[in-house]
């Protein structure tokens, strides 16, 4: 019996023809999953600190000019051998990203004496909320809270980014972290830090440094700021500093 005749005279459905490209989506899904996950591995992963892929600086290259850390924010001993330096916009969502490399900096390397950190305001003109935040965590260092509020920042950048009322949320923020409200919100008012920051950019405009995160290792700037290539420079200046 045909096959139309006999689905005529039974009521059959049509036999089902197997989805032969299930196992095709499937084994596509696995391979982005796979290239992802080398992707992350390898701008996370540290580089052997002899490797030759690893900036370096440029030739007869001076030292950065140490005088100008005081118009950034530091961490660390001053009398550290190494010291990184980061001028980040809180609003800029690569600089988002680099903070976690900045906290594993600051628990591995600050925490033990061997790197001093020093954060430079630069915020973008392109970002309305920046300014605001930069000075969210200069008024929460008023209360010994910089570095508190800084990750705070950093961790819930797209809670405030796009906010019309960045003060009440970074207000809030204070409150969450114990700092004195009323205090901090004066500071935010009176746009009592305002000079610093600006002093801040102007270090960066002096230096020619135009984009967010640009990070240096002593006078060494980094052409991919993440922990991979961050942890492989300072561990490769720490070995040269015990040399000399």
């Amino acid at each position: 019996m045909g096959e139309a005749k006999r689905r005529k005279e039974t009521g059959a459905p049509p036999p089902r023809r197997g989805d032969n490209r299930k196992p095709l989506i499937i084994g596509a899904s696995i391979l982005v999953i796979v290239l992802a996950v080398i992707g992350v591995f390898f701008l996370t992963a540290a580089p052997d600190p002899t490797s030759n892929e690893l900036p370096v600086a440029a030739p007869n290259a001076d030292a950065f000019p140490a005088e100008l850390d005081r118009y950034g924010v530091s961490v660390g001993d001053a009398e550290a051998p190494v010291v990184v330096r980061e001028f980040a916009d809180y609003q800029c969502p690569a600089c988002g990203r680099f903070s976690d490399a900045s906290q594993q900096l600051k628990e591995k390397y600050v925490e033990s004496g061997q790197v001093r950190f020093v954060y430079f305001d630069l915020p973008l003109q392109q970002h309305q909320n920046a300014m605001p935040a930069a000075q969210a965590a200069r008024c929460a260092g008023d209360q010994s809270a910089y570095w508190a509020m800084h990750d705070q920042l950093f961790d819930k950048q797209s809670e405030w980014s796009d906010s019309g009322d960045p003060v009440a949320t970074f207000s809030r923020y204070a409150n969450e972290l114990g700092l004195e409200e009323r205090r901090f919100r004066r500071c935010m008012n009176t746009e009592l830090h305002r000079e610093a920051i600006e002093q801040s950019r102007e270090v960066a405009m002096q230096l020619k440094v135009t984009s967010t995160p640009t990070v240096l290792v002593d006078n060494i700037r980094l052409t991919r700021p993440g922990w991979g290539q961050l942890s492989a420079v300072v561990e490769r200046e720490l070995a040269d500093s015990n040399q000399d």
